[in-house]
């Protein structure tokens, strides 16, 4: 079987939106490793004053354990969603050189892929939003 380059240029202009795709959800997932390991690093300098320092470090460390797993959660669906999409662009290749028609496997590999990155955000959002509740908790002795 041969394919022409008339037939693979298209695929080729076809397969760059998923490709920078896979660019952007790669930032995605270097802020939220990022934001996990600041997490992490802070869960560990404040576990060991809980003992002496009382509720607030307490309540703070159980905050950035929750913050934890949820950005544990949205790493693993934006992983997800860059694997499908590869997996996509895969198939984009292997339907042309085959010649067969996956148009409605395409469809669905690409809408788990924005699932899968909606549910990342909607984690990530969730954890942006518990790092305000732990800023509210160490502020308020200011107050």
């Amino acid at each position: 079987m041969s394919i022409s380059n008339v037939e693979l240029v298209p695929v080729l202009q076809t397969a760059i939106g998923p490709v920078i795709l896979i660019s952007g959800i790669g930032l995605l997932l270097l802020t939220m490793t990022n934001r996990l390991g600041r997490a992490i690093d802070r869960a560990r300098s404040l576990s060991s004053l809980a003992s002496t320092e009382g509720k607030r470090i307490t309540d703070e460390v159980k905050i950035l354990w929750r913050r934890s797993q949820l950005l544990r959660r949205a790493i693993l669906l934006a992983s997800m969603s860059v694997l499908l999409t590869a997996l996509l662009i895969i198939t984009l290749f292997v339907s042309v050189l085959l010649k067969i028609e996956l148009a409605l496997l395409i469809s669905a590999i690409f809408i788990f892929s924005m699932c899968a990155i909606i549910g990342s955000l909607i984690y990530f959002l969730r954890d942006i939003n518990l790092a305000l509740e732990a800023l509210k908790l160490e502020m308020h002795p200011l107050e």
